[in-house]
């Protein structure tokens, strides 16, 4: 069931988009060769925690962490870890921020240091993609509309979009329907509704779109050992076009 939000609940999310954005832009001053993807997460949940929200994400089904990190070719759900960031690595960040009950989701990719032109274009080319999709969302398209524009973007640079992991409906749980892929046919699924509250998320590899699950169940990484990116923003669908409720300023 897809659920409605009326505009003081989207406000609502809104307020929680605000906090997880803020964090997203005072990571960019953490994020270094050396540092730890684990202080990273001790960053995070206590940057939450002094705004007044929690870290959705920290025992959800029994995920240990406030964040997952996912480091080169770690497609997504990457656990933090103690080993030092090296000059040249990409990092995906993604947090859940919980306010009130109402929820926000926004994952961004960081350069670590100076990094190649292979791995710079890839960001570029993911972070553009995702506005691509946001473009789509608006009232009266589908679901299909925001995939295929995405999909369309990522291939004309010949990276693959990632199937396994779509985006989802978020409200006050962190996966709702409808699903979002970045992938597929225009003017397919799910008519767009005002008041529908969604994750664009597109993750792109550079190499093949497969993916191989780690043995804790959680950590996806490329099937080849090739670099992939992901950029996300909750977004609610208004009548005067796509909110994002987890702009950075």
């Amino acid at each position: 069931m897809i659920i409605i939000k009326s505009k003081h609940e989207i406000e609502q999310m809104r307020r929680a988009g605000e906090i997880l954005a803020n964090c997203h832009i005072a990571l960019r001053d953490q994020i270094k060769p050396g540092v730890t993807t684990l202080e990273l997460d001790q960053f995070v949940e206590q940057f939450i925690e002094k705004h007044g929200a929690s870290a959705e994400q920290k025992g959800y089904s029994g995920y240990p962490y406030a964040t997952c990190a996912s480091i080169n070719d770690m497609i997504c759900h990457g656990f933090p870890k103690k080993e030092p960031l090296q000059n040249g690595d990409i990092v995906t960040i993604d947090m859940v921020v919980n306010l009130d009950g109402w929820l926000a989701d926004s994952a961004w990719s960081y350069r670590v240091g100076n990094v190649s032109p292979e791995a710079d274009q890839l960001l570029k080319v993911t972070e553009e993609s995702l506005y691509k999709g946001i473009e789509q969302a608006v009232v009266g398209n589908r679901i299909g509309d925001i995939s295929h524009a995405i999909q369309t973007y990522a291939e004309g640079y010949n990276y693959a979009v990632v199937r396994d992991f779509v985006g989802h409906g978020i409200g006050q749980k962190m996966h709702e329907q409808p699903q979002v892929p970045h992938y597929g046919p225009a003017g397919k699924g799910v008519r767009l509704k005002e008041g529908m509250v969604l994750t664009i998320e597109p993750m792109l590899n550079i190499g093949t779109y497969e993916a191989k699950l780690e043995a804790n169940g959680w950590e996806a990484r490329t099937k080849d050992g090739k670099l992939s990116a992901q950029y996300e923003h909750t977004i609610a669908i208004t009548e005067d076009g796509p909110l994002i409720l987890t702009k950075q300023m």
